[in-house]
């Protein structure tokens, strides 16, 4: 079958990939709809750990089931469902200890085009169907349920993990699509006032539409600093990281409240070494502020509580899609749009012809 694969670390192609097996409790699929992520990016261009010869990409996707195994008791042949990007196994005993993203493994939770064959084929596996696939409510569009598979989720991941209460100032470092949703999970949590770091127009408009009360652009000056100033030198009550290059991190650590302070990471910082931690702002290593790393959360139940937010309007994730493209040869012009990030570009779809 047709798939788009990683060659070798920096290069991508099409490749004539076996097709998918059927397992007992899995389904096979087609693709309806795609989206690239910027982790197919660091994937791809970013390095990391090694990766299968040929692996097929992606993890983003809404899909028509055409097979199930025997044991599958949810889900049948002609539905079109959404398929999360977080694909625990639901089997590991880490998931009995809570521990969702890293079970058996670091990013054992993370399978589709990682240690698994991705979505971006004629044809994928998805080894548990009933705990994995999410069923789309009515009413709920194909645009909106692909952006609620990863985007949505690790948005709201970053504002959950973040522990935001009422009237808490919290700033987003980062609204690209995950920081965008970011916003808008943290004005669902009840944040008063919430900054949101960025400069590119088309992510600032709707920064401000999805809940942002002030934004602050990277190329106006330390924004560290002036976020401190802007809250009287205490600094945001709460800071969620959705982007940026190492420095993000350490500004993360400089502009959070001491005391009662929380850096929430979703973000995905490439290569080795170390990431900076700021020895003054960080209180000589006393100063009482937490710091959560978290992989976003995913699974069936969790992507369908995602759509049922916006099934009753309150959240509108499909605003975040400003390019189309159609058939499954486009994934490749699509992976390299989000690594070029043109100015009006926030997401972009990728529509999959039928048979």
């Amino acid at each position: 079958m047709k798939s788009f694969v990683l060659i070798e670390p920096g290069k991508v192609g099409w490749f004539d990939s076996p097709l998918p097996v059927l397992s007992p409790y899995g389904a096979i699929l087609r693709p309806v709809a795609l989206a690239p992520c910027s982790s197919d990016v660091h994937t791809v261009f970013g390095g990391g750990s090694k990766k299968a010869p040929n692996l097929i990409l992606g993890h983003e996707c809404v899909a028509q089931i055409v097979e199930v195994g025997e044991f599958v008791r949810d889900f049948k042949p002609g539905e079109v469902v959404a398929v999360p990007a977080i694909t625990p196994d639901w089997r590991d005993l880490g998931i009995q200890e809570h521990n969702f993203g890293h079970a058996s493994a670091p990013f054992s939770g993370h399978q589709l085009g990682r240690s698994q064959p991705g979505v971006f084929a004629e044809r994928f596996g998805i080894p548990d169907a009933d705990t994995t696939l999410a069923k789309i409510p009515e009413g709920v569009t194909v645009e909106q349920a692909l952006m609620c598979v990863d985007v949505v989720t690790t948005g709201f991941t970053g504002a959950e993990c973040a522990g935001i209460q009422f009237g808490d100032t919290v700033a987003v470092i980062g609204i690209g699509p995950i920081g965008l949703m970011a916003v808008e999970g943290a004005r669902h949590l009840g944040a008063a006032r919430i900054i949101a770091v960025g400069s590119r127009p088309v992510c600032v408009k709707l920064a401000r539409e999805f809940g942002a009360t002030d934004i602050l652009s990277y190329k106006d000056g330390d924004v560290a600093e002036k976020v401190k100033a802007m809250t009287g030198g205490l600094g945001a009550d709460r800071v969620i990281i959705c982007g940026g290059q190492d420095e993000a991190f350490a500004q993360a650590v400089d502009m959070v409240r001491y005391g009662i302070g929380t850096v929430s990471n979703v973000n995905y910082f490439g290569g080795t070494g170390n990431l900076p931690f700021p020895k003054f702002s960080g209180g000589r290593g006393m100063a009482g502020k937490t710091i959560r790393t978290e992989l976003a959360r995913g699974g069936r139940v969790r992507i369908q509580r995602m759509m049922e937010m916006v099934k009753y309007g309150r959240i509108h994730p499909e605003k975040l899609i400003t390019h189309r493209l159609e058939g499954l040869d486009k994934i490749e012009e699509a992976l390299y749009l989000m690594k070029e990030k043109p100015q009006d570009l926030i997401k972009v779809m990728v529509c999959v012809d039928g048979e």
